[in-house]
């Protein structure tokens, strides 16, 4: 199967708004446009419309460069600018806000911008840890059914994992439009089932940054020590798989084997930090039951080297990365 993301758009499909001219807004333009979908892009600054412009030319260049879109100029035709909210929301099934990182100004935002917008147009918020129940606070109760938060890597456009992270309040069908929408882009939707501040990425990420800053004021390791841990040791085998799966695939007999062994040293470590979350046994058997039911103990060893074959086959290009200044 031939990704969206690197082919030609598909016929024509329905308008997205995208509401903020900042980086993540003309990077959310790009993965629309570069899917087919008419975007509009609208911001209240005419120097952020102007600067937006010239971003968009120039990474839809470079992602033609590499190959990571078809048709640049095609791609950058789908994409308008206003300052008029009414105008950019005007029949728009999806609408992006990427305003900055404040619940009131997105919550007003997301307000204004449903006066305009069709009646069930979904509200997908790129907050990057406001929780989606807080974003819909005292909005009305037919509009806080369609907020929900679309958090993506950044840039999405190269980073295809987005969270949708719905509130108690959010209705299924507008869940599932966001991430039929997000799919259809190009994207690889995860849903978070909960409201934790920071989604799943960024408690991910944080636990990661917390730990390393601990490392470094403890004088274990200086900050280019610990970042060639990650870039030349875990880093190569998370872009291939998880930590789960890292994990599972480390150890003969696989994640419950892992966990015996390596479970008590983990959590002296996270003792240690004040944390105790240990992994007890109803714990560490609904991670084996979820992994075997991805990757039977049978097929571990095949998986191993499926591993070790894409570690070899990418190795050439980390090097020639790291050796590029």
């Amino acid at each position: 199967m031939t990704s969206a993301s690197t082919t030609s758009a598909p016929g024509p499909r329905e308008p997205v708004a995208v509401a903020g001219a900042g980086s993540i807004g003309v990077a959310f333009a790009i993965v629309f446009a570069r899917a087919g979908h008419p975007v509009r892009v609208w911001d209240p600054f005419p120097s952020a419309l102007e600067r937006a412009r010239g971003e968009l030319a120039h990474r839809l260049g470079r992602l033609s460069a590499h190959g990571l879109v078809g048709d640049p100029d095609a791609a950058g035709a789908r994409v308008t600018f206003t300052r008029d909210v009414a105008d950019a929301v005007s029949g728009a099934t999806l609408v992006q806000e990427c305003a900055p990182e404040r619940a009131d100004v997105k919550r007003d935002l997301i307000r204004d911008a449903a006066r305009s917008a069709p009646d069930r147009a979904v509200f997908a918020s790129s907050s990057s840890a406001i929780p989606p129940g807080l974003l819909a606070a005292g909005l009305s109760e037919d509009l806080r059914e369609r907020v929900l938060v679309g958090h993506p890597g950044n840039p999405p456009y190269l980073i295809p994992v987005i969270e949708v992270v719905p509130s108690p309040a959010t209705a299924t069908w507008a869940a599932e439009h966001a991430r039929a929408l997000y799919t259809g882009a190009g994207l690889r939707p995860v849903t978070v089932r909960h409201e934790p501040e920071g989604f799943v990425f960024n408690r991910l990420q944080g636990a990661v940054l917390r730990e390393a800053y601990c490392l470094l004021r403890d004088g274990v390791a200086t900050v280019e020590e610990i970042d060639e841990v990650v870039r030349s040791g875990l880093g190569r085998r998370w872009s291939l798989i998880g930590p789960f799966e890292t994990a599972d695939l480390n150890s003969r007999g696989g994640l419950e084997s892992h966990a015996e062994k390596m479970g008590p040293a983990y959590a002296r470590m996270g003792a240690e930090r004040g944390q105790d979350d240990p992994w007890t046994p109803d714990l560490v058997s609904a991670a084996v039951r979820q992994r075997r039911a991805l990757l039977p103990l049978d097929r571990w060893e095949a998986r191993v080297r499926w591993r070790d074959e894409q570690l070899m086959r990418l190795t050439p290009l980390w090097e020639d990365a790291r050796d590029t200044p």
